[in-house]
């Protein structure tokens, strides 16, 4: 089991605010193995009419090795249960399992589905795992009592052929319309892969398809593949080139006006890839954050295995509606990631490395700043995923301060840091570093150099909230995020305005500095008063003390007043504050009045399924 606490904060004596979740990883360091080391065993089998079952081992530690099954439903009609079987040589055993429920009778093992991944619908595949002990292989799989056929053929099944060359129309700044001729197949065609580029964008089952979340003036290519009712593949249509109109005025935001509009995705959020689709969010967005990568031993490292790349999903979770298979070279975050660029061409994601709770390594890094810049790049631009990152984030709370830990490395350190990596990813790549809002006099922003890096980063996200909260747990009750201060505000300087005022001050430019929104709220209990100032006897109940999402707050504890750019609610003895689509508005006002770079927001999770919080910056901005 794992737990780890990230959070992002600005100033103050701070506690630790735990976001937690579990997940069944064994053999840490063994997980960091490429994935072109792993051994992927296809037990030999006749075909099977309807399903496949195929192996993997996807690490191996030495004293122990991770396994891994993937179950597909190559068939046309729902599969509504699965029971896979093998044997293992002596002396070779399954130790733990996740995703299945796992059992042996001797060397011969078990796994049934789970009562939620039972039901795989045509095309769709699911997998599960398990820790190992010994050095055998798996033999004689069976698969509800049938062969199991790794296989990419059907014998006497022909793949499809190639569909027709496609026929674009309906061309705009942001979408075209592609329509193109059947295949044909001896045992009927189930559906179509539309390529751009060479990677897919969709599968649908007719024989035409709209591409939207282009950029405008841009050139791209598209073929067609067809999948017959086994699954198979056959070659791809003629490409066909489109370049979409418009173009020449805009910026990195999708109105059109160079304002950025960036969130902060988690790796262990319950938040999708799929979910930025869905919502409404993705053609809002300009960039991503994918947080958090891991600093220790003086090197970028990664943050979760599992969760980063290795992770399959179905097809109802992934983003282009295809499932997962066994054999790809990249599953995870980091895998739907890219299949969303390729949905949305105008996304930049960047790979974001610290945060609260793993801050702690920048000490040690960078006292050589030029080898933790050469170990960063290395991992972000992996061949596995170099194409899904187009840059790095820093998140160092707090250089030459106190967060979850205290940083002595000196004032020149973070821009030591910060040159470093700039030589290293060199001006193509997106550089950036979330950044202490706290506004105080010789406070932690005082306490860096964050004038003299600024040449050598694209913008800073500073965190212009959870100034206040229950880590003054009977208060005064104070907003979070105040965007400017106000009579009575509990501490000098813990504001955005005086924040911004204060890099500007320092020598950042307006233009590189983005103004952070929380997704969330901070709240107390046992307050009677309404306004803010009032006594606490503590933490309000929350997804965790004192902290709660707007998506839950919005309709279990409604504004009532609003107070320096942000709102607050008093619902029975409970008191919180945060922002809401119109208190965003205001800030996103205020943003472009200061000629701030745009906006960013931690994180995704808190926002609603129809995304009302990336709408209203999104909007605001324009």
């Amino acid at each position: 089991m794992s737990t780890r606490t990230r959070r992002r904060s600005t100033g103050s004596p701070w506690s630790i605010v735990p976001n937690t979740r579990s997940k069944a990883l064994a053999g840490a360091t063994a997980l960091l193995l490429p994935l072109a080391a792993m051994v992927g065993l296809a037990a030999p089998a006749e075909a099977a009419t309807s399903a496949t079952a195929t192996y993997a081992k996807a690490s191996d530690w030495g004293s122990g090795f991770e396994g891994r099954w993937t179950v597909k439903n190559t068939g046309t009609t729902t599969l509504t249960s699965w029971t896979v079987e093998w044997d293992f040589p002596a002396g070779t055993k399954v130790n733990s399992a996740w995703d299945a429920t796992v059992t042996n009778s001797a060397d011969h093992w078990t796994a049934k589905n789970l009562g939620w991944n039972g039901t795989l619908a045509p095309g769709a595949s699911v997998s599960f795992g398990f820790n190992g002990s010994g050095t055998g292989a798996p033999t004689g799989c069976k698969l509800n009592g049938a062969s199991c056929d790794g296989g990419t053929t059907n014998p006497g099944d022909n793949a499809p052929s190639a569909p027709g060359t496609p026929v674009a129309s309906d061309i705009t700044d942001t979408s075209v319309k592609l329509t193109w001729a059947a295949a044909t197949d001896d045992k009927g065609v189930k559906n179509y892969d539309v390529k751009r580029g060479g990677t897919t964008v969709a599968t649908v089952t007719g024989t035409t398809y709209t591409n939207t979340g282009l950029a405008a003036g841009t050139d791209y290519s598209y073929t067609v593949v067809a999948r017959d009712t086994a699954d198979q593949t056959g070659p791809a249509s003629g490409a066909t080139p489109v370049r979409t109109t418009g173009g020449g005025g805009g910026g990195e935001n999708p109105g059109g006006n160079g304002k950025i509009n960036l969130g902060y995705f988690t790796n262990w959020g319950s938040y999708t890839v799929k979910n930025l689709v869905t919502s409404g969010s993705a053609p809002k967005i300009t960039h991503i954050n994918y947080a958090f990568g891991n600093v220790q031993n003086g090197k970028c490292t990664i943050g979760d295995p599992y969760e980063d790349y290795q992770k399959s999903y179905t097809a109802a979770q992934s983003v282009d509606g295809v499932a997962d298979t066994w054999d790809q070279p990249l599953s995870g975050h980091f895998n739907q990631l890219r299949k969303l660029k390729a949905q949305y061409p105008h996304i930049k994601v960047l790979w974001s490395f610290g945060g609260w709770t793993w801050s702690g390594g920048f000490g040690q890094a960078v006292q050589n700043p030029t080898a933790f810049a050469q170990s960063c790049y290395d991992l972000v631009e992996d061949p596995r995923w170099a194409d899904v990152f187009d840059g790095i984030d820093l998140d160092w709370e707090y250089p030459n301060s106190c967060g979850l830990t205290c940083d002595t490395s000196g004032p020149a350190a973070f821009k030591n840091m910060m040159q470093a990596m700039r030589a290293k990813f060199g001006p193509n790549n997106l550089l950036t570093a979330a950044i202490t809002a706290d506004g105080s006099t010789g406070g932690k922003i005082d306490a860096a150099d964050y004038g003299g890096a600024a040449p050598y980063i694209n913008w800073y996200d500073v965190m212009t909230y959870d100034y206040f909260g229950t880590w003054a747990a009977q208060g005064p009750t104070a907003p979070h995020s105040p965007l400017t201060s106000y009579p009575g505000i509990p501490a000098q300087g813990f504001n955005s305005a005086d924040a911004i005022a204060k890099l500007k001050a320092k020598g950042v430019p307006a233009s590189k500095l983005l103004l952070g929104i929380g997704f969330y709220g901070r709240g107390w209990t046992g307050v009677t008063q309404s306004a803010p100032g009032g006594s606490a006897t503590g933490p309000a109940a929350g997804v965790e003390p004192g902290n709660q999402y707007y998506k839950v707050l919005k309709t279990t504890c409604p504004a009532t007043g609003t107070i320096a750019g942000t709102a607050y609610a008093h619902c029975g003895t409970n008191w919180w504050s945060y922002d809401t689509p119109a208190t965003v508005g205001t800030k996103m006002t205020w943003a472009k009045s200061q000629g701030l770079g745009g906006a960013f927001f931690w994180e995704f999770n808190g926002d609603t399924t129809d995304g009302e919080l990336v709408n209203a910056i999104s909007n605001g901005l324009k």
